[in-house]
C-alpha cells in the first residue's frame, strides 16, 4: 500500500499573525479532504504550529542552516510555498532559500496563492524570477500580483485564485465571546476596528498620520451613530495593541473604544467578527473575515494585496495614504448609509473568489497525483 504524500509548507507560520494561520488552516482543511498526507510545516515556531494546527510535523526553519534544512526538503513529494504577501523586497530571498533547495533535490514546487510586491531591488526581481521559472505550478491571488510577476519576465503559466483563508469556517468559542471580554453594547452601533504596523510590509505607513486619521474617524463614528469601537488585533505580537491603543488615545470618546485582550484562533476570530454591524479596517484578513460573515467594511488599504481584494469585490477606495481626514468621514458616512448595497455586492462577488480558492488545491492535488509518483514510491 503507498504511503501517505509528503507535503511541505512554507510560509510566514508560527503563531504571530491570525492571518497567516488563517492561511495556513485554509491550504491543510483542503488538503486534508483530497488526499492522505503527511505535512510538515516550515515554521518560525514548530510548538505553535503542532498544536494549533495538529500537523504531523513542523520544523524551525529560521533557526537551521540551509545543509540542515535540505534533508527535510528531499524526503518530500510536494513543496508548497505560500500563500500569502511573502514576496516582497524586504523577505523574498527569505522564503526563496527553501524553494531553491527544492529546485536542487527535484522536489516539485508549487506557489500556493502568493501575492508579490512590492519588488524594487534588482537582486529581488532576479531571485523571484529565477526560483518561480523553476516552480512546477504558479499561483497568486490577486490580478496585480500576476501582471508583477509577468513583467519580471516569469517564464511560468501565471493563475489568479484567491486567498485559502476565504475557506475557514467560524469556530465558536467556549464561551460568549463579547462576555468573556466584558463587553457591553451600550450604543446603536458595534464597529470592529483593524489597525496595522508600518512594518517591512508597508514601509511608507506613517503611523503618526494615520493615528491621528483614523481617530477623527471613529470619534465621528461614536459621535453620528452611537457606536461602540472594537478594536481587534491580529498580530499577536505586542505592535499591533500598541498601534490601536494609540488610536484610542488620540480619540476625543476614548471610553467608546476597547481592545480586545482575549487569544483567539482564526476561526474563533472569524466567528468574533459576526458580532459587528459594521467594520473599518487595514489589515487584509481582518476584511476578509468580515466579508465572509457578511458583514459591511470599510477599507483603509494601505499596499498592493487589500487593492487586489477589494478590486476582487468591486469596492475600490484609495490608499489610506492618499486620504485626508474629511475625505475618509464623507467615505464613511456613504458607506454607512448604503450598508446594504455593500453586503449585497459582497454577497454576489464573494462565491466566485471563494470557488477561485478551490481551485489552488485542486491544481495542488493533480500535481501530486501525476508528477512527483515516482518519488512517492522510491523514497523511504
Amino acid at each position: 500500500m503507498d504511503r501517505p504524500f509528503r507535503v511541505g509548507i512554507s510560509g510566514s507560520y508560527g503563531g504571530l499573525n491570525l492571518g497567516d494561520e488563517a492561511i495556513l488552516e485554509g491550504i491543510l482543511g483542503q488538503l486534508r479532504a483530497s488526499v492522505s498526507a503527511e505535512v510538515t510545516v516550515f515554521s518560525r515556531n514548530p510548538e505553535d504550529t503542532r498544536k494549533r494546527h495538529q500537523v504531523e510535523r513542523a520544523v524551525p526553519v529560521r533557526e537551521m542552516s540551509r545543509e540542515q534544512v535540505r534533508p527535510e526538503i528531499a524526503r518530500l513529494d510536494l513543496f508548497i510555498l505560500g500563500g500569502g504577501g511573502i514576496l516582497f523586497d524586504a523577505e523574498a530571498g527569505i522564503y526563496l532559500r527553501e524553494v531553491m533547495l527544492a529546485h536542487d533535490e527535484n522536489v516539485p514546487v508549487f506557489v500556493y496563492a502568493v501575492s508579490a510586491g512590492p519588488l524594487e531591488r534588482s537582486g529581488s526581481k532576479t531571485a523571484v524570477k529565477e526560483a518561480l521559472d523553476r516552480a512546477a505550478v504558479v499561483t497568486v491571488r490577486e490580478r496585480r500580483s500576476q501582471r508583477l510577476l509577468e513583467s519580471l519576465g516569469v517564464d511560468r503559466d501565471i493563475q489568479v485564485t484567491a486567498d485559502p483563508a476565504l475557506l475557514l469556517e467560524p469556530r465558536e468559542s467556549a464561551a460568549d465571546a463579547l462576555a468573556a471580554e466584558g463587553i457591553e453594547r451600550r450604543g446603536k452601533w458595534l464597529i470592529g476596528v483593524s489597525v496595522r504596523e508600518p512594518g517591512v510590509a508597508a514601509p511608507d505607513l506613517d503611523p503618526d498620520r494615520y493615528h491621528a486619521l483614523l481617530a477623527n474617524a471613529v470619534d465621528y463614528l461614536v459621535e453620528r451613530f452611537d457606536a461602540d469601537l472594537i478594536f481587534v488585533p491580529m498580530e499577536s505580537r505586542i505592535l499591533d495593541l500598541q498601534h490601536s491603543h494609540a488610536v484610542v488615545s488620540k480619540m476625543a470618546n476614548p471610553n467608546r473604544a476597547r481592545v480586545l485582550k482575549g487569544t483567539y484562533s482564526a476561526g474563533e476570530m472569524l466567528a468574533f467578527v459576526r458580532h459587528f454591524d459594521f467594520a473599518v479596517g487595514m489589515r487584509l484578513h481582518f476584511l476578509i473575515f468580515a466579508a465572509l460573515q457578511h458583514v459591511p467594511f470599510v477599507a483603509l488599504p494601505y499596499g498592493g494585496k487589500v487593492d487586489g481584494f477589494l478590486e476582487d469585490l468591486d469596492m475600490p477606495t484609495p490608499r489610506v495614504q492618499q486620504i485626508n481626514a474629511g475625505q475618509l468621514i464623507a467615505h464613511l458616512d456613504r458607506s454607512l448609509d448604503t450598508r446594504s448595497d455593500l453586503v449585497q455586492r459582497i454577497e454576489t462577488r464573494l462565491p466566485a473568489l471563494i470557488e477561485r480558492a478551490r481551485v489552488t488545491n485542486r491544481l495542488a492535488v493533480q500535481l501530486l497525483r501525476t508528477e512527483p509518483g515516482v518519488r512517492r514510491n522510491s523514497l523511504p
